[in-house]
């Protein structure tokens, strides 16, 4: 799936986490909000994009070509995606800086890894061009501790199954997974409801009582 930058950015600054789960959850996909273990490098990081995945799995010795598959996934990186990428084990740090610079030239908006990352200090110094959010942190090299097993192929991250093309929204709330054929939907009917939030947030500071507020919006 392609999206302008335009719209990524509108959808960034506009809309959350929050009111992205209740469009979905009143559609029937009430488990699209990863677990809570990942974080971002820092609490206003706001990211969205479109999930290019990688899958990656530990080992116990060094391969001949320990890189290979890993730098073949960044190298096909597009504008607007985020890669997704699972390692699950925090032993090594699979992402850093080496990886982000080529990723931001590929046009990619940032990375959320399930896994830990290093070269934090330099990855933050990017953050106008590339927001990362992740589990843990490892100074390590990946090598001869966790291989790139394959890219653009499902995988469940945090607990929640990302697809390639699926739009991914991250901030401080949270991680949110909108599959591909709902984005369209899920986003029309967000900006509907951020609309009508303003309206009861509106009335409440105004005084109207929480449950009067409710049975004229329906918003809570």
């Amino acid at each position: 799936m392609t999206y302008t930058k335009e719209y990524l950015d509108k959808i960034q600054k506009e809309l959350n986490t929050a009111v992205l789960c209740a469009i979905l959850d009143d559609l029937g996909y009430r488990h699209q909000a990863m677990d809570g273990s990942l974080y971002p490098l820092e609490e206003d990081y706001k990211l969205v994009g479109v999930a290019h995945t990688i899958l990656a799995y530990d080992v116990y010795e060094q391969p001949k070509e320990a890189y290979a598959t890993e730098i073949e996934a960044v190298d096909a990186l597009k504008p607007g995606s985020i890669a997704v990428c699972v390692n699950k084990s925090c032993n090594n740090g699979i992402w850093g800086e080496l990886m982000t610079n080529p990723a931001i030239a590929r046009g990619a908006r940032g990375a959320i890894i399930d896994g830990a990352i290093r070269d934090i200090t330099q990855i933050k110094a990017l953050r106008a061009q590339f927001m990362l959010f992740t589990k843990g942190r490892n100074p390590l090299d990946s090598k001869g501790r966790c291989l790139v097993a394959d890219y653009n192929c499902p995988v469940e991250c945090d607990g929640v199954r990302v697809c390639p093309g699926d739009l991914i929204f991250a901030d401080i709330d949270g991680i949110v997974v909108v599959p591909q054929d709902l984005v369209e939907t899920v986003v029309e009917k967000a900006f509907e409801k951020i609309a009508g939030e303003n309206l009861v947030r509106d009335a409440l500071r105004g005084g109207m009582l929480l449950k009067d507020a409710f049975a004229k919006y329906g918003i809570l």
